[in-house]
C-alpha cells in the first residue's frame, strides 16, 4: 500500500487550532498540543458560562430591586408578592430598569402591591372581569353565528362525511348508514 503524507492537512489544522489560540498566556498560543487543551477547556467554560450568566444577571435585577424597595419600605418578596395578587405582570430585568430609571414609577408599583396585600383590590381586577364578560358573551355571538352559517350552506356542495358530522351534532338517529341523498333530506 502506498504511504500517505498528511503534512499539508496536518499544518492546516495546526495553523487553525493556533489561530484561534491567539491571545493566550504562554506556550498556550505557541505550542500546538498545549492550544489545543487549552481551547477544549476554553469550549467548555463558555458554554458553562453562557448558562450562568442568565443567572447571575437575574441575581443582579433582583439585587437591584430589592435595594429599591428597601427605599419605599417593603421587602424584595412582600413586594413580589403584591405584585403577583395585584395581576401585574413584568419581569425582573424591567423591574430593575425601572428601579434604576424611573423612581416615581417603580414607587406606584410598591403602592400597588401594598395595596394587594392589603386586600385592596386594584381597578385592573374590575376591568378584567369585563374582559372575561365581553369575552363570554362574544363566544355565545360566535356560536350563533356558526349555527346561521350551517342553516345557510348548500348541503349538496357538502362532502357526505361533512353531512354525517352534521348530522352526528343535531342527533339524527342511523345516520352512519344513510346515503347522501337521505342525509340531505333528513338535515333539511
Amino acid at each position: 500500500m502506498a504511504r500517505v503524507k498528511t503534512a499539508n492537512v496536518t499544518k492546516q489544522r495546526h495553523k487553525k487550532i493556533l489561530k484561534r489560540a491567539k491571545g493566550y498566556f504562554g506556550s498556550k498560543h505557541r505550542l500546538y498540543k498545549t492550544a489545543k487543551e487549552q481551547l477544549m477547556h476554553s469550549g467548555q467554560y463558555a458554554f458553562r458560562d453562557r448558562r450562568q450568566k442568565k443567572r447571575d444577571f437575574r441575581k443582579l435585577w433582583i439585587t437591584r430591586i430589592n435595594a429599591e424597595c428597601r427605599v419605599n419600605d417593603i421587602s424584595y418578596s412582600k413586594f413580589i408578592n403584591g405584585l403577583n395578587k395585584a395581576g401585574v405582570i413584568i419581569n425582573r430585568k424591567m423591574l430593575s430598569e425601572m428601579a434604576i430609571e424611573d423612581k416615581k414609577a417603580f414607587a406606584d408599583l410598591v403602592k400597588l402591591a401594598k395595596d394587594a396585600l392589603d386586600g385592596k383590590m386594584p381597578k385592573q381586577e374590575k376591568v378584567a372581569a369585563k374582559k372575561e364578560e365581553t369575552k363570554a358573551t362574544e363566544k355565545k355571538e360566535t356560536v350563533k353565528k356558526e349555527t346561521k352559517k350551517e342553516e345557510k350552506v348548500d348541503l349538496s356542495k357538502l362532502t357526505v362525511a361533512e353531512l354525517k358530522e352534521m348530522a352526528k351534532k343535531k342527533n339524527i338517529e342511523g345516520y352512519t348508514s344513510m346515503k347522501k341523498a337521505d342525509l340531505v333530506a333528513a338535515l333539511k
